[in-house]
């Protein structure tokens, strides 16, 4: 099979959106903790989160164009400057998912997904309580794209909640050990499983293949 731009720009919608919501291979799927001034939490799977950096330690996720849709997530952010990362694990990878549902505002999708908030001192967003790694992020910048009015946003880690045994002796993470699930598209989630570990690659040590 062989498509075009042309093609793809014809597809219809939903074909379209699901081909090419796939096609970058398996993501990263994460849980986004906020919360608003008065209180009212949200929580939102979101399969766009990147490592930016080490020192500082950055990381950024992709929200959708402002305007279209209430965006509670961005709004969140945008009020209180913090949120929270979470990994999703195969033990409740369906709650996480019925997350993406369009709710009201005044609605928390922790309690109509079954799922737990969870807050540490002096943070103020929420937590999944049933993942088992994660970070909460300190807001720093926005920066949308003109190409399609997408926004990175982008925040500093000030929190880190992982299970010690999951670190390896050559300071990897067996992110296997913990369940995490990845996403392709928008509804078809995997399992993680560790296949190898090869060293620091140096031109010097290439092998012979």
């Amino acid at each position: 099979m062989h498509y075009t731009k042309e093609q793809i720009e014809n597809m219809e919608r939903v074909k379209r959106l699901k081909i090419i919501n796939s096609v970058s291979g398996i993501k990263p799927a994460n849980l986004i903790g906020t919360i608003d001034d008065t209180g009212k939490t949200n929580v939102a799977i979101f399969s766009s989160v990147v490592h930016l950096g080490s020192d500082p330690a950055l990381m950024g996720f992709i929200m959708r164009p402002i305007g279209e849709v209430p965006r509670h997530t961005y709004e969140n952010i945008m009020q209180n400057k913090q949120y929270t990362i979470n990994h999703i694990h195969q033990s409740f990878v369906k709650n996480a998912h019925y997350t993406s549902a369009k709710l009201d505002r005044n609605d928390s999708e922790f309690e109509k997904c079954g799922l737990t908030e969870e807050f540490i001192t002096d943070f103020k967003a929420p937590f999944v309580r049933e993942s088992n790694l994660k970070v909460g992020l300190q807001f720093l910048e926005a920066i949308e794209i003109p190409l399609n009015g997408t926004i990175l946003m982008i925040g500093e880690i000030k929190h880190l909640i992982l299970p010690e045994e999951i670190i390896t002796d050559q300071l990897d993470l067996d992110l296997g050990l913990t369940n995490t699930v990845g996403i392709s598209g928008l509804n078809t989630y995997y399992a993680l499983e560790k296949i190898e570990e090869f060293p620091y690659a140096r031109a010097s040590e290439i092998p012979n293949f």
